[in-house]
């Protein structure tokens, strides 16, 4: 972790060949940059960085035995087995694609005796909660786009749960499903996600072919319409933040997109990720602010926080994601928000870089609820400012 001056970015940037992963990119003069370094690169990067005058330490000396690694790998195995029903899956554990699906496909079966449905959707791995008819007003959110997220997975699954027991027992979440339909998509990068449990799990891009270049994979959180293949993405294929041949060109996102465009009455979006404690709203691409700044930041985003951080204290940043974490073309919410979805958000939830993609599975009942907490808040608005 290092305390690095803008300047200091496109420097760092010129050494491709050392195939830096940047765990949490440039984010502002005083915010700490997260890097992993592969072995190889070790002594380079230490010599740019050192002859720079620029100060690090480490967080993890070798990730590849990390005790972080091995204690994940022990709890998932020691938890290991396909769940047959939402009471026998495991919500405080992290689990592979299949058990995901498994564990929460009873989830969607029509509750006896009522109008509800709860129903899966052929976009990845998509529910829909409704009380009512087709094309409602309605709330998507999704996690796991980034595969190697996987607080975020296990957040989405504890979402799905959540929503099903609250219905009829919790008045608000009640109240915003009698109005909005929810959509919730759980593995938003299934073969990424998958890819991150059989062979490296510090993936992040999804597993597309590149043409002309032998490094697979794609940014899918820089492949939308939205300042597509500006600054804030690569046009390298090796690189992390690679944007794509063309905007929508993953499969992924371009399920989204059509769905979007084809439901048209989405009033709230939600993308979550993992890491550094974060809410934000539009833009990315660009400094202009939001049509919607002063209403994105007074009535949403403030309540947000303040709601997450009643449940055990964890505190979270607010602010436009390119003012607040780094510039970044082509990403999720600046394409909603410019659909005319207004209530788009984006988080990315524990921690602040101690345990970073690792975040160790007993913390993940405790983030999912507070991060129900915040995304109540955003529901609730939503019902109550209808546009």
């Amino acid at each position: 972790m290092a305390l690095w001056s803008d300047l200091v970015w496109p420097l760092l940037c010129s050494y491709t060949l050392c195939q830096l992963d940047f765990w949490r990119g440039p984010g502002g003069q005083d915010v700490p940059i997260d890097v992993r370094v592969p072995f190889a690169s070790l002594q380079a990067v230490k010599i740019f960085l050192e002859s720079n005058g620029i100060c690090y330490s480490i967080l993890i000396d070798d990730l590849q035995v990390s005790a972080l690694v091995d204690e994940e790998q022990t709890q998932m195995i020691s938890h290991h087995f396909m769940p047959r029903s939402v009471e026998t899956f495991n919500y405080a554990s992290y689990h592979t694609l299949d058990e995901v699906t498994a564990g929460a496909h009873p989830l969607t079966r029509d509750p006896p005796g009522s109008e509800r449905r709860w129903y899966p959707l052929h976009l990845c791995f998509s529910m829909q909660f409704s009380t009512g008819g087709a094309k409602r007003p309605a709330i998507w959110i999704d996690t796991g786009i980034h595969s190697r997220e996987w607080i975020t997975q296990a957040s989405g699954v504890w979402f799905a749960k959540k929503i099903v027991d609250s219905y009829g027992k919790d008045p608000s979440l009640t109240s915003i499903l009698d109005n909005l339909d929810i959509f919730l998509e759980i593995v938003t990068n299934p073969d990424g996600f998958a890819f991150t449990h059989t062979k490296n799990r510090m993936w992040r891009k999804t597993r597309s072919i590149n043409s002309g270049s032998a490094c697979i994979g794609v940014d899918p959180n820089r492949n939308w319409d939205a300042g597509f293949g500006g600054a804030g993405a690569s046009s390298n294929p090796c690189s992390e933040t690679y944007h794509g041949p063309y905007a929508n060109s993953e499969l992924e996102v371009k399920a989204i997109v059509d769905f979007v465009k084809s439901h048209g009455n989405i009033k709230a979006f939600i993308s979550i990720h993992s890491y550094s404690q974060l809410l934000m709203y539009p833009y990315g691409y660009t400094r202009t602010q939001a049509a919607d700044y002063q209403e994105l930041v007074g009535s949403s985003s403030h309540p947000q926080v303040a709601a997450l951080s009643s449940l055990y204290g964890t505190r979270y940043r607010y602010g436009s994601i390119i003012t607040t974490i780094y510039q970044a073309s082509g990403g999720t919410i600046d394409w909603t928000y410019n659909q005319g979805i207004k209530y788009s958000f984006t988080f990315e939830l524990r921690d602040t870089g101690s345990y970073g993609f690792l975040l160790p599975a007993n913390q993940i009942i405790s983030t999912a609820e507070e991060t129900w907490l915040a995304l109540m808040t955003i529901m609730e608005y939503t019902r109550d400012h209808p546009y």
